[in-house]
């Protein structure tokens, strides 16, 4: 009986800990930091019960922490757009794209980020 209890302990601390692995492989990814440029494209959707769902859609260019440059393409589900020059950081998953953002401060993005995202500003602007 105890070696049944032990047996059972083990398969569901496995199975948890697989579990555990694979969210973070499918939800988790890399940071990534962008700028709001623009308004984003605005999308307007209906639900089952005919409620409109708007979203704006926004394709910008997002730098990890090394600085390197990859296409972020998410939406942002408001009724109104982003706040433009707001930054955000971004989750960018390989399976997923992006999979969740939040504003952050300039102070807090790393600096090779903040180095391109500024050169970024100044060829935008």
């Amino acid at each position: 009986m105890k070696k049944l209890l032990i047996g059972l302990g083990a398969f569901i601390i496995i199975a948890f800990g697989g579990y555990r692995l694979a969210d973070h492989l499918i939800m988790g990814g890399e940071s990534y930091y962008v700028q709001i440029t623009t308004d984003g494209e605005k999308q307007v959707d209906h639900a089952d019960g005919g409620q409109e769902i708007i979203s704006y859609r926004y394709e910008l260019p997002g730098f990890n922490k090394e600085g390197k440059e990859k296409t972020m393409d998410f939406n942002g589900f408001q009724e109104r757009p982003l706040r433009k020059d707001a930054f955000l950081k971004v989750t960018w998953n390989k399976n997923k794209g992006v999979t969740s953002y939040e504003e952050v401060q300039a102070k807090d993005i790393p600096s090779a980020a903040q180095e391109k995202l500024s050169k970024g500003t100044v060829n935008n602007g």
